[in-house]
């Protein structure tokens, strides 16, 4: 047992959340069955080795299939309502749960203590709004152009969904996906990042014993673990008509062509390449907190970091002055630590990058005006931490074009009107997040308009990152396309039909067609 381990309670808390083989060699399965080979889950904390996890097998995930094909045939019978009911039970074992989970995500994925709490608590929001939505799954009516006709819509399960999550979110864009998704009476398949297996089979351990209080079939929520062959199952399976999935660019043109190959659907969440643009209007003292959290939260690792900051030029030097003197406060460290802002990398692949892409910034003719660097000083044994970097550089340069999965934040000088700025905030390959800096309406209404901002989430005085699930998340180009969490994003995880009834006693055909016998 690790000492950062021990003194903030992280063997408790994986006991609490049913995670009992902790010892090193030890193997926490995913089922009971299965006899894949094992992944180690180290912590880029202090580098300790958390447990050893069995993946699924082609053999298990025939079973995990035919026990998920078995729920769903039962659970789509339960009216939507009492479906909610399930949603806010598995939402208030989160709430009893918040702390241990919130230290699991912490130490097995490395954003700060803070961070993992508010990741649980969108777990909680989501099906909050989860629950209300039970009662809301509505279609349409229409007019028909037949007498004694009614036409309208409604909406039904689509059956098995197949989810596959990234290290950096572990278990809220997994909730954000299965609390809609059992609402709509699907049943869930989950693939989580094999650098995070822990996570998964925790959040997999509280969903069934809400299953298993509510005599319900435990396929309703599934868990299979490994690497990209193990995901390679489900995008390759007929009986899964969606596939939701999170992750890099690459990932996500494999995944939809593989769904594509078999006409089925695809929901993905890809890179950003996120901006704030900062106008001669600017509220500096907002602007420096939204780009220094959004560039630094998660040490750069949310697909809404912040990677590139468009200044107007006769703002540059003020604001460059201000971001490079917040950055000398940043405190880097043990997460779990609430003094510190900033936590390790998922781990040295992942520094291997970050090394990469300074070098690239200034091989391309940037400058890099805070160096960054690893740190290898007593207190970051684990080869993860590094200190969040910023580089001026200009938007065509090929690395500022590539999102980089670490803090590392590109300052980029515009002159003219606000029109200049939007052009080169979409200026790249990606488009999920966006914001603008300003207290000018006009530029406000321009970069909210058609002609405006070409990302999925555009922000006015906040950040890039930070979105409530009260509102559809998802990003275009890409990004992918994809959109979940709130407002109408529930209907991605069903089939829409539309019905028709005739209540005469006669056939009218439609157009008007005469087809008399």
């Amino acid at each position: 047992m690790s000492k950062i381990a021990s003194d903030f309670g992280i063997y408790d808390a994986l006991k609490v959340l049913g995670i009992k083989e902790i010892n090193e060699g030890s193997s926490t399965g995913t089922n009971n069955f299965s006899s894949g080979e094992t992944i180690a889950s180290f912590s880029p904390v202090d580098g300790s080795l958390i447990a050893k996890v069995k993946t699924t097998t082609k053999e298990d995930y025939e079973q995990v299939m035919g026990t998920a094909t078995a729920a769903y045939k039962e659970w789509r019978t339960k009216p939507a309502p009492q479906r909610g009911e399930i949603v806010r039970q598995f939402g208030d074992k989160l709430r009893e749960l918040k702390e241990p989970l919130g230290k699991l995500v912490s130490y097995e994925m490395g954003k700060s203590y803070q961070e993992g709490l508010g990741e649980v608590q969108e777990m909680i929001d989501i099906c909050d709004f989860a629950v209300g939505l039970s009662r809301q799954l509505h279609g349409l009516t229409m007019h028909s152009e037949r007498p004694g006709h009614r036409m309208y819509e409604q909406y039904h399960p689509l059956g098995v969904v197949g989810i596959i999550s990234a290290f950096n979110f572990p278990v809220a864009v997994w909730a954000w996906n299965t609390a809609l998704a059992w609402i709509c009476g699907d049943v869930c398949i989950w693939k989580p990042s094999e650098k995070t297996p822990l996570c998964g089979i925790a959040c997999q351990h509280i969903a069934a014993t809400v299953f298993k209080e509510n005599n319900l079939p435990e396929g309703i929520s599934c868990l299979i673990n490994g690497d990209y062959t193990v995901g390679e199952l489900m995008t390759g399976d007929a009986r899964i008509p969606l596939v939701s999935a999170t992750g890099s660019i690459r990932m996500g043109k494999i995944v939809a062509q593989a769904v594509a190959a078999r006409l089925g659907k695809s929901l993905l969440e890809l890179g950003g390449n996120n901006a704030i643009i900062v106008t001669p209007d600017a509220d500096i003292k907002m602007t420096v907190i939204g780009a220094v959290f959004g560039a630094v939260g998660t040490a750069g690792q949310r697909c809404t970091s912040t990677r590139r900051l468009i200044i107007h030029e006769s703002m540059y030097d003020k604001v460059k002055n201000a971001i490079v003197a917040a950055y000398n406060q940043l405190r880097i460290g043990n997460p779990l630590d609430e003094n510190n802002h900033v936590g390790p990398l998922i781990d040295t692949d992942a520094v291997l990058q970050y090394n990469k892409a300074l070098q690239q910034v200034v091989n391309e003719g940037g400058n890099l005006i805070v160096e960054g660097g690893v740190l290898e000083e007593q207190g970051y044994e684990s080869g993860c931490y590094v200190r969040p970097a910023i580089a001026e550089a200009e938007n065509h340069f090929k690395i500022v074009q590539h999102e980089t999965f670490a803090p590392v934040l590109y300052l980029i000088k515009y002159s003219g009107d606000v029109e200049n700025a939007i052009a080169i905030q979409n200026g790249v390959l990606q488009g999920l997040s966006s914001a603008i800096m300003t207290n000018n309406l006009r530029e406000a209404e321009q970069f909210l308009s058609a002609w405006g901002s070409d990302c999925g989430i555009a922000n006015v005085n906040i950040g890039t990152s930070g979105a409530e699930i009260g509102g559809a998340f998802g990003g275009e180009k890409e990004t992918g396309g994809g959109r979940e969490s709130g407002s109408d994003a529930w209907k991605v995880y069903m089939r829409r039909q539309t019905n028709t009834i005739n209540y005469t006693t006669e056939l009218p055909l439609a157009q008007g067609i005469k087809f008399d016998l």
